[in-house]
């Protein structure tokens, strides 16, 4: 029952954040009124949805994906988003039970909310980065609030070890026992790494966004997470724009947003830092 609620609240959250990121304009406060004000309406024929058009995929589904108004097909992208976010936030809760070993509970209620909290404003970075090609400066900040409440919640109640996303793999790379001074480092490593590519290029091959991002991300994965989080996004970010250069949609001067690499290097951390270190080890023999 209770992976269930969270699974609803996905959906909820996937819809809401997915029109919030379509209506940010960049001028404005993510939260403006002018942002979050306003009811939806059909991007076709302009009428205005009725609360129960707006139940997130029930009203996809029992609509046979059309605008009940103009009869126009509605993008799944909407459904989609909505699906992928509800079992976004069940995995969350479900790594969380495994990374902590805590049963339900307050602390399993405050770091899944806490966690979901900083994935759900990667999402919208996400959207907004792909679409705008900016970062605001308000998701960074507030990422940086509940990366700074997950750590401290966790020195609170765990030790640094138990945290690890690499688990005991950890030690090996040291700071596993100093969990403040560990998440310093990787916010200090992040700095370094993407205001120096920042700093090297001039802004032309890094932004000033991505670099703001980094901070938030290296504090909360700390040290060597924050190492793992940039290396996979690089490749990733080399793979996906050689694609498209092979495709002849980009060129080796184009603009790609870096910021969803990033987000997709933070959901493999999380998710997957500890089994691709054990499984790279066990892969030598060590």
């Amino acid at each position: 029952m209770i992976f269930a609620i969270i699974f609803f609240f996905g959906l909820v959250f996937g819809s809401f954040g997915y029109v919030l990121a379509l209506r940010y304009d960049g001028d404005h406060f993510l939260l403006d009124p002018k942002i979050v004000g306003g009811r939806s309406y059909c991007p076709h024929c302009h009428k205005t949805l009725r609360w129960f058009e707006l139940i997130p995929l029930v009203s996809f589904l029992v609509q046979r994906g059309r605008c009940r108004s103009c009869n126009v097909r509605i993008g799944f992208i909407y459904p989609a988003i909505e699906i992928s976010l509800g079992f976004l936030f069940v995995f969350i809760a479900m790594r969380v039970q495994d990374l902590y070993g805590i049963a339900l509970g307050t602390d399993f209620g405050i770091l899944v909310a806490l966690w979901i909290a900083f994935f759900f404003a990667l999402f919208l970075l996400s959207i907004i980065d792909i679409r705008l090609g900016i970062i605001p400066d308000e998701i960074n900040l507030f990422l940086a609030v509940i990366a700074l409440s997950i750590i401290g919640f966790t020195a609170m109640r765990f030790s640094p070890i138990d945290f690890s996303l690499l688990g005991e793999y950890s030690i090996l790379f040291g700071l596993a026992n100093t969990i403040w001074i560990n998440h310093l480092v990787g916010a200090a490593l992040g700095v370094f790494i993407f205001g120096g590519l920042v700093a090297i290029t001039r802004g032309n091959g890094m932004g000033m966004g991505d670099a703001k991002l980094a901070v938030p991300l290296g504090f909360l994965f700390g040290w060597p997470g924050i190492l793992f989080l940039s290396a996979f996004s690089f490749i990733v970010g080399a793979i996906v724009g050689l694609f498209f250069i092979a495709f002849g949609k980009k060129t080796m001067k184009s603009a790609v947003p870096f910021g969803p690499f990033l987000v997709l290097g933070s959901l493999f951390v999380f998710f997957y830092g500890f089994g691709f270190v054990n499984w790279y080890f066990h892969l030598m023999g060590i």
